[in-house]
């Protein structure tokens, strides 16, 4: 059994799977990992693909789409290895990208996941949306990584050439201890998409456990492959998501606070994108907070199990 299962979830993505499976295969070592797509119910023949031209690559087919989180969860409880890679289908690794991510699980029991310096596909000397040199929250629960504060994305000089620790690793290439991904809950699959990753970070971080920035490993990511930033789908489920990860997992102490200040904020958000003649976002918003308000029983249940394990 390979010490580390590289699972690549797929959905519809058979060119991103012809653009970018090639360089996970050339560059990752199979006596180190083992390659697995987990398809998610795809309708555009991946599979058919896949088995055609990557024998050596272990497929696991979901009946339909289940969404990035669920996916994910069905897919790797079928999955043995001692760490689990879960690597988006957009995305080019490069030679030893691989083995210095698993040095740290390997030297550091402390250690839950890590990441690798992630940076644009497209702008190659530029950070990348999607994680960058690794992320962090806000005192208003606000995620930002460095590298890319909003959507200012800076040049990679060096600057973040370190293996410092973080509080979250981007879902677009992470590695996570398997025992503990199960231990935490794995990702919650009420996200469907987008920031399900620092909510299982910050559920692990919770736990007592830490999670690194690894600058030895550097990937290329493309990108707004799932929804694109002008999508109202993104925005709402960004403004949902982002207030149900506050909700679950903030201390006791803070919560209250947040929240408040983060209503306000979020008012003024809404009001922004009006004036801009784009009510789209602005229901977008709205939405999320409906969205919140109907599910708000089962976020409390949810937040009240969480705490229970907070070292």
């Amino acid at each position: 059994m390979a010490r580390v299962a590289v699972v690549i979830l797929n959905w519809n993505g058979i060119e991103y799977l012809k653009k970018f499976l090639p360089s996970v295969v050339a560059n990752t070592d199979p006596l180190l990992a083992e390659i697995i797509v987990a398809d998610n119910g795809s309708k555009d023949n991946s599979v058919e693909w896949l088995s055609q031209n990557w024998p050596q690559v272990r497929i696991i087919s979901l009946d339909r789409n289940y969404g990035f989180a669920e996916g994910y969860n069905m897919a790797l409880r079928e999955i043995k290895s001692p760490y689990f890679l879960l690597l988006n289908s957009d995305v080019e690794v490069t030679p030893g990208w691989l083995e210095p991510l698993a040095e740290i699980l390997d030297s550091d029991a402390t250690v839950a996941a890590c990441m690798p310096k992630i940076k644009s596909y497209v702008n190659r000397p530029y950070f990348e949306y999607a994680g960058a040199a690794g992320g962090f929250i806000d005192k208003y629960g606000y995620p930002f990584c460095r590298g890319r504060i909003i959507s200012y994305i800076e040049e990679d000089h060096g600057q973040y050439d370190d293996s410092n620790d973080i509080f979250w690793a981007s879902g677009a290439c992470m590695l996570v201890r398997s025992e503990l991904y199960f231990t935490s809950g794995g990702l919650d699959p009420f996200f469907f998409a987008h920031m399900e990753e620092i909510d299982l970070c910050w559920r692990i971080k919770n736990m007592g456990w830490r999670i690194r920035f690894c600058h030895q490993s550097e990937v290329f990511h493309l990108g707004g492959g799932t929804l694109p930033k002008s999508n109202h789908k993104k925005t709402y489920l960004n403004f949902r998501n982002n207030l149900i990860l506050i909700i679950k997992n903030t201390p006791n102490d803070d919560l209250v606070r947040i929240c408040i200040v983060r209503l306000f904020l979020d008012v003024i958000a809404a009001f922004y994108f009006l004036m801009k003649m784009d009510p789209g976002e602005t229901f977008a918003v709205i939405r999320a907070y409906l969205s919140l308000l109907r599910h708000c029983r089962t976020i409390l249940r949810s937040r009240r199990e969480l705490m229970k394990k907070i070292k």
